[in-house]
This record gives C-alpha cells, structure tokens and sequence, in this order.
C-alpha cells in the first residue's frame, strides 16, 4: 500500500503539532508539578487552541498561532484553579520546545534519500515552527517549513493549503499530505491533495465522504 500512496508523489508535506510534534508534551514534562489535572489540561490547552483558530478564520481574522496557544494555555489554567499557575511560563516554553515523535527523523530523511521534497504545512506562526523544527533537530531533514501566516488563514481553508503549491512549485496530484487530525484530513481532501491519515490513537473515522487515501498508525507507516 505505501508503494502506491507514494507513486508519482513528488512532495510529502506534514502537518506540525499532533503530526510531528507530540502537543501533549509540554504538560507530560511538568506532569507531576501539574498534578492530577494534568491529562484534562492538556486536552482543554489544544482544544481551545484549534477552536480559537476555527472560530477567528470564520469571522474573517487572524492572529498568530503562538497568540493563540498562550490564549488556550490561560483558559486551561482558569478552568483548573487547582493548578499552580506559577507554572504558565514553563510550560509555555515547553511547548516552543516540543518532543518529535520517535520515528520522525528517520522518516524524514528516508523519503529524501528517496528523492522526494519533505516539507511542514502548520498553522503555527514562523517563529513558533522554527524554533519547534531547530529544537527538534529536523531542520535538516525539511526542504520547506511552511505557515498559513503567508495567507493568514488558518487550515481548513483552502487558502491555507495552497501555499504548498505555491512555495513548493508543484501541482495538487503531486503532493501527499499528513496529518494526525482528521478535519485537516478532510481539508486537504477536499482542496484534492492525496492524504494520509497518521491515526495514533486508533480514533474512529469521519468526514465519511472526504476519505483518507491511507490510514497510518504511526509516520513509519509512510517507508
């Protein structure tokens, strides 16, 4: 199958946080600190983030990611009053220092040994990614770093994904796209990329009529 998901790819092209980047990371490394709030911290942290994105590019505004992520970080805190929020700082200087996951290095420099272009498509703000991609050792493993900040429309709007065609001088058919979020899926579906889903948690599916070309359970699902 991953022979066929990559016949006539010229170009893969990953989304960051979920994808590359474990979002839950920053509250695992201050897990204890954290205390016993620290799993639902998390998942409110990034759910706020995605929704304050969504809700922004509906009414036609945008702000940086980053903004966002300390936006969704603050209403976490608020809503566990029994975190000490003398922890803000540490972890937001932990999320600009994601973990990869473990298998992405290798991955990245599989697919250029293979000749294709590696390239990041992310809704995090140049600054934010940058520093995430240097932390994590894989600037030299990406051709492109791309952010919607260039559209200044945050993903699923089409906008958004055409800067990978754009930037990286290729048409729809030839890029596959990955991601571990399904509705960024079904973006990238929709604007007619061919599209892997990187399902780590084994989730159910939807989005039923923009499927997913092939479903992974982990990037080495890609080699």
């Amino acid at each position: 199958m991953t022979k066929d998901l990559l016949a006539g790819v010229k170009a893969v092209v990953f989304d960051a946080y979920g994808t590359l980047f474990d979002v839950n990371a920053a509250v695992q490394r201050y897990a204890e600190l954290v205390g016993p709030d620290a799993g639902h911290l998390s998942e409110v942290w990034r759910n706020k983030q995605l929704e304050y994105s969504w809700t922004l590019s509906l009414m036609g505004r945008y702000a940086a990611f980053w903004d966002l992520t300390v936006r969704a970080l603050d209403h976490a805190l608020a809503l566990h009053p029994g975190v000490d929020p003398g922890l803000r700082e540490k972890l937001l200087d932990a999320y600009r220092d994601l973990d990869a996951y473990p298998e992405v290095p290798n991955v990245l420099a599989v697919l250029q040994k293979r000749g294709l272009r590696t390239a990041v498509l992310t809704n995090g703000n140049a600054a934010m990614v940058d520093r995430a991609v240097a932390s994590a050792g894989l600037a030299d493993h990406l051709d492109a770093v791309l952010s919607v900040d260039d559209a200044q429309v945050f993903k699923t709007h089409p906008d958004a994904y055409r800067i990978a065609l754009t930037r990286l001088a290729v048409g729809e058919a030839d890029v596959l796209f990955c991601s571990s979020n399904r509705w960024d899926v079904a973006g990238a579906c929709a604007f007619g990329f061919r599209t892997a889903w990187v399902n780590r948690r084994g989730l159910p599916d939807e989005y039923a009529e923009l499927a997913p070309t092939a479903v992974i359970g982990s990037l080495d699902g890609l080699l």
